[in-house]
């Protein structure tokens, strides 16, 4: 299955062992809670569904990577307790408490959190002396004679053989104790994660039109090169920061993160090219209503990749566009609850000082989020925001102190007023460059391929689903409704052609 089937597993696992009765008591006793075993080649996001799945879950997480550790700090240190046998005194050795199973009873006492994911990785790697405690814990969940508190799922994951040489393999008694999944990497799946988490559109263009390079493992005879979902993610990250402190992006850069020396190679070369399209093809112009019959007839006779990198360019600056529009929404909606609450006793004592206390009480339950691992990203953008625009009401209210009651909330709601406006335009100025785009594509494309490849794009991506739900495109649905159904016909018609 591919990772965000496995993510729905793990939550749906979870939900299913943790649910009680009308006692109390689990409905699946812990000695029946089989751990998940994700078995599935590195770098595909393993460790990252982790964190989504006890977000989703609303509880604690634990992580650890175990070849990190070693037999002591996995199952404690020895020391020598006096015991009492059949009358007779004994020294004995018992063990400290596990440092993995103390990190989970400080994780609950930080958090307030009782129930949660544990989390081991690598677990198929360990070293000779840790490898039985490994096993111990699959099958008896306990790291030498301290058990994981109950209400605590374990999750491992491990990679096969033939990404690591130093994986041993599990015996049946262990296995016929797991609940085992195997992961495999899929474009398609990651892509849409990659929308979501908005990463850099040069990537995203070039995987359009090399999937097999998404995910690459090769033994060659300079030893392993691999390209990994982890690691076009990272030169993401680190692409958007080299930009915007106006540092080149060189293939010795791209290298680094994907170590495949033709695929790193050839993406530094399709950034260069997808940087001079932007320019060439005008695409903000193009944005902005300013289209050209030059650049019409100019894609409509360009080399196919050519024309997909174009293609994603368009896609790239209306889902910026709509992302930003969306997020300001989920801004405006926090503050806007805020104010509510503000409004209701507006004789209860001074507004900026209310409006203070609210703006602290959203700082603690971020800050709260944060440490129990269940922040998203999004939302704590989305939470500062609101902060920062809550923080100028209240210096609003400071400044005309003179100003009580209903007269000081008008204050306020004047200026929500104007940032609500404000949004408005932005809303408006969204809903024209998605229009902008299908101006040019019909003109460029019409039915063809490359706009099957736009009005997909858009199906995928969490903010433009989100911002079509309101904002009414008649050719988007009309694309949708049409050229889609007829893409999905002829895959079908393919597939019994091939039976």
């Amino acid at each position: 299955m591919n990772i965000k089937q496995a993510k729905q597993e793990v939550v749906d696992t979870v939900e299913a062992y943790l649910m009680k009765d009308e006692y109390g008591e689990y409905v699946i006793p812990s000695v029946h809670q089989r751990p998940v075993l994700l078995l599935g080649a590195p770098g595909i996001g393993k460790t990252q569904i982790m964190e989504q799945a006890a977000r989703e879950c609303g509880v604690a997480l634990v992580a650890y990577t175990i070849t990190h550790h070693t037999r002591q700090s996995a199952i404690g240190l020895p020391f020598i307790s006096k015991k009492e046998y059949g009358g007779r005194e004994y020294s004995a050795t018992e063990y400290t408490m596990s440092e993995i199973v103390a990190s989970i009873y400080n994780r609950m006492s930080e958090t307030g959190l009782s129930e949660g994911i544990l989390f081991i990785d690598e677990i198929n790697c360990v070293s000779e002396t840790l490898a039985p405690a490994m096993l111990q814990f699959l099958q008896c969940k306990s790291f030498g004679n301290h058990e994981i508190p109950k209400g605590w799922v374990i999750v491992a994951a491990g990679n096969p053989p033939e990404y690591n040489k130093s994986v041993r393999e599990f015996d049946v008694v262990t296995l016929d104790r797991v609940k085992k999944i195997l992961v495999e990497p899929d474009y398609q799946t990651w892509r849409e994660y990659a929308y979501k988490e908005n990463m850099h559109p040069a990537i995203l263009s070039y995987l359009e039109l090399r999937n097999n390079c998404f995910y690459q493992m090769e033994t060659t005879i300079d030893g392993k090169q691999f390209a990994t979902p982890r690691g076009w993610e990272d030169l993401s990250r680190m692409m958007e920061v080299y930009e915007r402190l106006g540092k080149s992006i060189t293939a010795d850069l791209v290298g680094q993160y994907i170590q495949h020396e033709r695929i790193s190679r050839e993406f530094a070369e399709y950034y260069e090219l997808y940087q001079k399209y932007q320019q060439d093809y005008q695409i903000t112009e193009i944005l902005q209503g300013k289209n050209s019959e030059a650049m019409v007839k100019k894609v409509s006779h360009a080399s196919f990749d050519e024309r997909v990198s174009v293609v994603n360019l368009l896609f790239s600056g209306t889902r910026q566009a709509v992302r930003k529009v969306m997020l300001q929404e989920e801004v405006l909606e926090k503050v806007f609850e805020v104010l509510k609450t503000l409004k209701e006793n507006l004789s209860s004592g001074n507004l900026a000082q209310r409006l203070e206390d609210y703006i602290f009480d959203l700082k603690n339950t971020r800050e709260k989020k944060q440490k129990e691992g269940l922040l998203e990203r999004r939302e704590d953008l989305c939470i500062r925001q609101a902060v920062t625009l809550l923080e100028d009401y209240a210096k609003l209210l400071k400044q005309h102190s003179e100003v009580q009651g209903e007269e000081a909330f008008d204050l306020v709601r004047e200026a929500f007023g104007e940032e609500r406006a404000s949004w408005e335009d932005e809303w408006d100025q969204a809903g024209n460059t998605l229009e902008y785009a299908f101006d040019f594509m019909e003109a460029a494309f019409y039915n063809s391929q490359e706009m099957v490849m736009f009005v997909s794009g858009i199906n995928t991506d969490f903010y433009c689903v989100r911002f079509l739900e309101t904002y009414e495109c008649e050719r988007y649905v009309r694309y949708n409704r049409d050229l889609l159904f007829e893409d999905v016909s002829q895959q079908i018609r393919r597939r019994i052609e091939e039976l």
